[in-house]
């Protein structure tokens, strides 16, 4: 669903054709907040035109290259978009994130390859950090206030995920993994 979601949305702005849909996404970074694939995205727009939700109102043809299908948001689209923003507001989904089952596990293992992989986990988390408040303030004359909270979301969630794996980090390179009795206190 938040695929066309996304799709009604960016046809409610202007219409396109799913390739300069699929280019919008990822200058909005949307690619970050939902799994993106090129044939997903055909698949959900053909879904939604076979729905009644979006309809052709042109095709561009061209000798060199596959005709262009640009689409538009119908009335029943603008109707269902807003069903799915309120269901996608309501959903409150379990977080599940790959190191969770890992992170169980690895006082476990060698501490050390631990230490190393983290050191690489928290310079990437660095920059996703740089990268989310760059995106942000990038955009903020650009897309309305909602989805500079979203932006600004991404930036927050991105900090929380350092600040956690700098203090993972402290515990591992003091090898506290395996205490028991100690909460946990970051500084």
């Amino acid at each position: 669903m938040p695929m066309k979601l996304a799709i009604l949305g960016l046809l409610l702005e202007r219409d396109m054709h799913p390739y300069e849909i699929t280019l919008v996404m990822k200058e909005r970074s949307m690619d970050r907040v939902i799994k993106m694939q090129t044939g997903s995205l055909y698949y959900a727009v053909d879904k939604l035109a076979e729905g009644g939700h979006i309809e052709a109102v042109e095709v561009i043809h061209s000798p060199d290259r596959p005709d262009k299908t640009i689409y538009r948001i119908t009335d029943k689209g603008k109707a269902f978009m807003e069903q799915l923003i309120l269901q996608q507001i309501r959903k409150s989904d379990p977080m599940y994130h790959p190191v969770h089952i890992a992170l169980s596990l690895t006082h476990l293992i060698d501490q050390e390859k631990v230490e190393n992989l983290l050191e690489e986990r928290i310079r990437e988390a660095e920059h996703e950090v740089n990268f989310a408040y760059q995106l942000y303030e990038e955009h903020i004359a650009v897309v309305p206030r909602s989805v500079l909270h979203l932006m600004y979301g991404r930036y927050e969630h991105c900090q929380t995920e350092l600040k956690w794996l700098k203090c993972l980090y402290e515990d591992v390179v003091a090898r506290r993994l395996n205490d028991i009795g100690r909460p946990i206190i970051p500084d």
